[in-house]
């Protein structure tokens, strides 16, 4: 018995000791600048401060998966070119909002690119895991015409939606 708690006892220091935290890394010196920070962001990914603002009106489009199923609410949306479109997670995450690169015309593709800040892919807009977490996208720029959005998550079960920019 002595034997079990002698080897119980150094389990749990051994334990402890693999979670104790080791050395604190050196402080930065913030005197000078460094490199990476005076160096540009690189053109790969779009920054949403490269988003064209929303001179219009802000629509809501509320993604919900439920026992009726997994869509937009409304699935269906006509908006004016300067108009942008808040996707709010509701229930039945994650979700998120993107479009079939293919079918997107070039001039509308560029346009796209720039307006959706944190991109997941390309097209594709950052996941939401919670309820009440948002993402906007921008049409200012955007030609009119109809674009198909889709849930990459929920794309087998129809979560798809249409955007027509007037």
């Amino acid at each position: 018995m002595r034997f079990l708690g002698f080897a119980v006892v150094t389990g749990a220091a051994v334990l402890l000791g693999a979670c104790g935290g080791g050395e604190k890394a050196p402080e930065a010196d913030t005197t000078q600048p460094s490199a990476a920070a005076a160096a540009p962001a690189p053109e790969a990914a779009p920054a949403a401060a490269g988003a064209a603002a929303i001179t219009g009106t802000t629509h809501e489009v509320k993604m919900v998966g439920d026992a009726q199923g997994y869509r937009f609410e409304p699935a269906e949306i006509t908006i004016k070119a300067g108009d942008g479109i808040k996707f709010t997670m509701v229930s039945g995450g994650p979700h998120n909002v993107a479009f079939d690169p293919a079918t997107i015309p070039a001039a509308a593709k560029s346009v796209l690119l720039a307006n959706m800040p944190e991109q997941a892919g390309e097209l594709s807009g950052k996941m939401l895991l919670n309820a009440n977490e948002s993402y906007t996208i921008s049409f200012a720029g955007v030609p009119a015409g109809t674009y198909d959005f889709h849930c990459t998550p929920h794309l087998a079960m129809n979560m798809k939606g249409k955007v027509t920019v007037q």
